[in-house]
């Protein structure tokens, strides 16, 4: 029987199965060997992929031919292969293989490669919601306040249930300017709350770097937002120029880091993990693992410590998890927990099928999917950190109890004002404090919490967090450099 164009995709996929290998971890990973745009299948039919194919392909054959033939309206014949495509990732339950068209794609890679437009938050389908893996440092989302397991209901008034990764993701995306609203639940808030975005430029710096004294010492901080292509070079330049100026310790921040470039987090643990041990493995479909070693003979000479979060998932777990093993103390709250490998592979047509091959190990061969690494010294942030906007129609007075006070009293209190208590209850001390914020910042001081206020307070939460003030894990990890 003739091979139509649905039987040739088909073929193709099931050839992806025993064709490739190499590596995708985060967003992207590149693969080791062979550079990805050297990559090609042969669809010729005359592999031994295509020789084995299944009997029931005939029955996805009809039911392509008895849609295209008797449905009530025109159906495009790329939108009957796509839904097929789709589907059968689908039935993977596997987040992190998916379909990208051809639109899809070409955002994927200005993504990557560190400069698109949109929020600015890297997301993941966990269950059936959408949830933010992390905001990117300084983008729209950042400023906005969203944070690491945030789930995202809507999109401008619009329910994503039902969607694709990939479609809801399209929802949230859009030029320069515009604005969108995301209806988000949190962990912790009883209701969902509504935040409105002005899209944006997402910045194209990934390495952050100063040096501070602690006990006297000079210490450099690197911190990582993402790992793109240029992230490695930046790391490394900073690093010298650090080392240049004589720093004696040394830490490495990937909070809210969600990954990137498997070969970028390599080159940079090829400066840290000594050729003794390997700084990563990788285990493929068969239960072989290969271990990656580099060409380092000795470790650095001053000591350093990582910081990690919720946020922190995939490449920035490869890297906070080989230093750990190597005896360094990894600080802040248990990661992400994504420790499988993907590999985007062309369809021809500028789509893209990027599947799940194989599932890297930390360098003594532990697998920290859906667990996280755990880190040495685990520390919190301040309670404000975790609060939430509260909105309000109706202000709140004293006398009123509930968990809209609450959040304003951590918050209050985060800011230096004393409401007395952080139990819900708007007592008499919580509308004095209530009244010294509105006065300092030229607010009708009321004492009475109204929309103005909640804004103003929630927005010096945001700012104070972005600025890092009362940054209690980064504080410990500069302390445990030296213990």
């Amino acid at each position: 029987m003739k091979l139509r164009k649905l039987h040739i995709v088909l073929l193709f996929i099931l050839a992806l199965a025993v064709g490739l290998v190499g590596g995708y971890a985060g967003v992207k990973l590149a693969q080791k060997t062979v550079p990805a745009a050297q990559q090609s299948i042969d669809l010729s039919g005359d592999s031994e992929s295509n020789e084995s194919v299944p009997e029931n392909i005939e029955k996805i054959d009809q039911a392509f031919q008895l849609i295209k033939e008797n449905y009530l309206e025109d159906v495009d014949d790329k939108q009957l292969t796509e839904g097929a495509i789709q589907g059968m990732l689908s039935t993977l339950e596997d987040p992190y293989s998916s379909y990208l068209d051809a639109e899809t794609m070409k955002k994927f890679n200005e993504q990557i490669e560190s400069s698109f437009e949109g929020i600015g938050a890297e997301v993941n389908k966990v269950g059936d919601v959408l949830t933010i893996v992390a905001p990117v440092k300084d983008s729209p989302a950042e400023k906005a306040g969203l944070r690491p397991n945030d789930q995202v209901l809507r999109v401008d008034g619009e329910s994503l249930e039902g969607l694709s990764q990939n479609e809801s993701v399209a929802k949230i995306r859009g030029e320069k300017g515009t604005e969108v609203e995301l209806t988000i639940r949190r962990s912790g808030v009883s209701d969902p709350f509504k935040v409105t975005i002005v899209r944006d430029t997402i910045p194209q710096e990934t390495v952050y770097s100063k040096i501070t004294k602690v006990d006297g010492k000079k210490t450099g901080i690197l911190e990582v937002t993402n790992f793109s292509e240029r992230t490695a070079q930046e790391f490394n330049e900073q690093l010298k120029k650090m080392e240049d100026d004589g720093i004696e310790g040394l830490v490495i921040d990937v909070r809210g880091n969600p990954g990137g470039l498997l070969n970028v987090v390599e080159d940079m643990l090829k400066q840290f993990v000594p050729e003794d041990m390997p700084y990563l493995q990788v285990e493929d479909q068969n239960g072989k693992k290969t271990p990656y070693y580099s060409d380092l003979k000795q470790k650095k000479e001053y000591p350093i410590s990582v910081l990690i979060d919720e946020g922190s998932a995939s490449a920035s777990e490869i890297l906070a998890v080989a230093m750990k093993e190597m005896g360094y103390d990894v600080v802040g709250e248990p990661s992400f927990g994504k420790g499988t490998i993907q590999q985007a592979v062309p369809l021809g047509d500028e789509s893209t099928i990027k599947l799940t091959f194989s599932k890297w190990l930390s360098p003594k061969g532990n697998w920290i999917h859906e667990k996280g690494v755990e880190p040495t010294v685990k520390q919190k942030q301040p309670a404000y950190y975790y609060t939430s906007p509260v909105q309000i129609k109706d202000p709140l007075t004293q006398d009123q109890t509930g968990d809209k006070i609450k959040n304003i009293q951590v918050m209050l209190k985060g800011l230096g004002y004393d409401p007395g208590r952080t139990d819900g209850y708007f007592s008499a001390k919580t509308a004095k404090a209530v009244e010294a914020f509105q006065q300092d910042n030229d607010l009708s001081s009321s004492g009475n919490i109204d929309e103005k206020t909640a804004k103003m307070i929630e927005t010096k939460v945001i700012n104070n967090i972005r600025e890092g003030k009362d940054d209690q894990q980064l504080e410990t990890a500069l302390k445990e450099v030296y213990q």
